[in-house]
């Protein structure tokens, strides 16, 4: 190495990340040390500093870090940090930084209060950044950011909010093409206008009852949890669409447009049906389909109402894999699902079908959608069957069981059961 050019001696450094590798070199040599001043991103992982008793000291020697780099672009930080120390270290680096991820742990302590929305300042002064990751975030307050032209990707993990200061943030980011909030706690309300966002996803924690309006006309994928009511008006470009609801109940979902939609996935404990047949009717052309909602109705819960099986599948003719529970199943396994099949009719497109069984009511008529879906899906590769948690003390679980076996039997090239 010591016969190596300063050129390539400063190339290799340069690709170092880790902040014990670059503190290493630092005490190799002098001619080690002034090299490293070429690295570009610095990484302090949860227990760079586990030695270290008092966070101050930390703070002194990230600054030292990444003060002696020329042009950092990327900083990375797990380890504890005050919003005193944050504030040093974007003096020295604000203006080359271009990824910015902080642990902040604002959420666990009693000086979060008041100091949690500081850190969230200090960040504002690095307007050239291009990514942004924040994990354990307080901010029930509107941080003190004035705009970041240059920001695509946001990322909040974990995070106390409320509608007013999220949608300040927001509004300080826009030219964002990539927002992800996960696990944010506090949104009742909020709507969001970013023109250039392409990916988003947003999982609100509380009791399922947020509202959502999105204003994003470029939007290719859509992922939201947590939201009782929903408006995106703008979805052209929608391909992938994912709308989940654990806590709550999805009252409505108003997409003007899916004609684009390739892959839609709803999922949760109760949607009203309104709801679920709004959504289906305008993903008419969707490739791939899951279904995963337990009951329907406005107020009690309520199960599917029948659904015939021909015109559900004349309406989604583009339909590729297709993932259905317990009640959707049940729904197109009711007396008349299956009335209107006919010679001419076909699945021209369904190559994988997943199925997941959870009571043997009905199990005639089970059985034979499942012999519908192989005699009409002709191109069909695939066709699993999930036995979930079936709970019945009548001899009927055992032959409807039994009658799967078979059914497994005699399609043994397509037919698995798990």
């Amino acid at each position: 190495m010591d016969s190596l050019p300063d050129a390539i001696l400063q190339y290799i450094l340069s690709n170092l990340t880790a902040a014990r590798d670059v503190a290493a070199c630092n005490c190799v040599s002098k001619r080690w040390k002034e090299s490293t001043d070429s690295v570009k991103s610095i990484v302090f992982p949860r227990n760079s500093f586990e030695s270290i008793m008092e966070t101050d000291h930390s703070d002194t020697i990230v600054r030292k870090m990444i003060s002696s780099s020329r042009r950092l672009e990327k900083l990375v930080v797990y380890s504890p940090f005050t919003s005193k120390g944050l504030a040093s270290w974007m003096m020295h680096v604000s203006s080359s930084l271009r990824l910015l991820e902080l642990r902040m742990d604002n959420l666990a302590s009693e000086e979060a209060i008041v100091e949690g929305p500081l850190k969230l300042d200090c960040i504002g002064v690095a307007k050239n950044l291009e990514t942004l990751r924040l994990w354990g975030v307080l901010m029930m307050s509107p941080p003190k950011w004035d705009m970041f032209p240059n920001l695509r990707c946001l990322e909040i993990v974990g995070a106390r909010t409320d509608d007013s200061a999220l949608c300040h943030a927001l509004r300080a980011c826009p030219n964002l093409s990539n927002l992800l909030l996960l696990a944010c706690e506090g949104v009742k309300s909020i709507s969001i206008d970013l023109p250039y966002l392409e990916h988003c996803k947003l999982d609100f924690y509380g009791p399922g009852n947020s509202l959502l309006a999105l204003t994003s006309p470029r939007l290719v994928s859509l992922d939201v949890q947590g939201c009782s009511w929903i408006r995106v008006p703008d979805t052209r470009f929608l391909k992938n669409l994912s709308i989940s609801n654990l806590g709550g109940r999805v009252y409505m979902v108003d997409f003007n447009n899916l004609s684009s939609l390739e892959a839609l996935s709803i999922r949760g404990v109760q949607w009203c049906w309104d709801a679920i047949c709004m959504i289906l009717q305008q993903a008419r052309d969707v490739k791939h389909l899951f279904m995963k909602v337990e009951f329907t109705g406005n107020e009690a819960l309520q199960p599917f109402p029948e659904i015939d099986f021909v015109e559900f599948f004349n309406n989604h003719p583009k339909l590729q894999t297709f993932d259905i529970h317990g009640a959707m199943f049940a729904a197109l396994c009711q007396k008349n699902s299956l009335k209107k099949l006919e010679t001419g009719f076909a699945i021209p497109y369904l190559e994988e079908v997943v199925i997941t069984v959870r009571s043997p009511l009905n199990a005639e008529q089970k059985m034979n959608t499942l012999e519908s879906l192989l005699k009409y899906a002709r191109g069909l590769k695939r066709m699993v069957i999930r036995i979930l948690q079936m709970k019945s003390n009548h001899s009927s679980a055992d032959d409807f069981c039994d009658d799967i076996c078979k059914f497994r039997h005699m399609n043994e090239h397509l037919v698995q059961i798990e």
